[in-house]
């Protein structure tokens, strides 16, 4: 049986290679469940993935951190024919097939059962991205920082992780300050529920190694200098949640915010998180992310233009989150 997927190779100079190929299945690997792919998207690390040699460890492969379909046989008790799950992070698009194809083949591990109310295309409009947001406001919460403890910053706002961050925190009724490099963005971001937009400048310059507490918590999604001055900016016993490198994986910071206003830093990692925590995650996506927003923050590409829009995401020119219909 053949199907249509994104082929990765590395070619002899080592540059990464792509094209939309039609494979026999007996490519994918041989998973607890195969799955009839209906939507990926296109994460940072996607984008990284199929334009750099950084991500993917064997080849040829096919690429996409993320996909979201119905069970089309298993062997895993806990999933049967017809079952709507999705799949995040694991070794997609590393040295596993990943989620741009029309068909794949994982650990029934890897896999979560979407609730009811999340249909495939949803799962993908929250994808990697919408996990992570989530994952750091679980962290928020767990370090007790309530929407009565004061605003939340949120960084890379107009970006996947950042989008989907501003819809559920201003769900849960905590006050947003969004941080964008995009001031054309602005009304985008209010409409996700930021209550206030700054220019990321204010924050990638260097800064004092202990500044105004303005923030009792952060979500941020650049890391560098950008980190460094949350920190220093972060209130008494506040807590930040740190998922992304796009500013530096440098963190040239002071020791100051941590002993002096005991704060916490903590990072968030969406690849390798067990099936319990992703289980939770997505029960508080269904519950606690209006759907509704998500329609203003989605375009919907085919496989043919994916690698388009991993050349414009990594130029940052992509806004919010990108669809790939598969079967288009």
């Amino acid at each position: 049986m053949t199907f249509r997927a994104i082929l990765a190779n590395r070619a002899t100079d080592g540059a990464v290679t792509t094209s939309v190929e039609v494979l026999d299945d007996r490519i994918l690997n041989d998973g607890d469940v195969k799955v009839a792919v209906e939507w990926s998207n296109v994460n940072y690390k996607d984008a990284v993935a199929i334009l750099t040699p950084r991500i993917i460890k064997s080849f040829p492969l096919v690429p996409g951190i993320d996909f979201a379909g119905t069970v089309a046989s298993s062997r895993d008790g806990r999933f049967k024919v017809g079952d709507k799950v999705v799949a995040t992070g694991w070794g997609l698009s590393q040295d596993h097939h990943g989620g741009y194809a029309q068909q794949a083949s994982v650990k029934g591990d890897w896999l979560v059962k979407l609730p009811g109310s999340i249909s495939t295309r949803d799962a993908m409009a929250i994808g990697t991205a919408g996990f992570t947001a989530m994952l750091s406001v679980l962290v928020l919460e767990h370090s007790g920082i309530n929407p009565e403890r004061g605003d939340i910053l949120v960084t890379g706002a107009s970006g996947g992780v950042g989008s989907v961050s501003i819809a559920i925190l201003a769900e849960l009724g905590y006050r947003v300050t969004a941080s964008s490099g995009k001031s054309v963005e602005a009304d985008y971001l209010k409409s996700l529920g930021a209550s206030e937009v700054m220019d990321r400048a204010l924050l990638s310059e260097d800064g004092p190694p202990l500044g105004a507490d303005r923030w009792a918590g952060a979500v941020d999604a650049v890391g560098g200098k950008t980190l460094v001055n949350i920190l220093s900016q972060t209130r008494y016993r506040g807590a930040v949640t740190t998922c992304g490198f796009v500013g530096g994986m440098e963190l040239p910071a002071s020791i100051l915010p941590f002993i002096l206003r005991g704060i916490t830093l903590c990072g968030i990692d969406s690849v390798n998180a067990p099936q319990s925590l992703r289980e939770v995650a997505w029960k508080r996506l269904a519950t606690d992310l209006d759907l509704r927003k998500l329609g203003s923050m989605v375009s919907e590409v085919g496989l043919d233009e994916v690698r388009g829009v991993a050349e414009n995401m990594l130029q940052g020119k992509v806004r919010g989150r990108t669809l790939v219909d598969v079967n288009r």
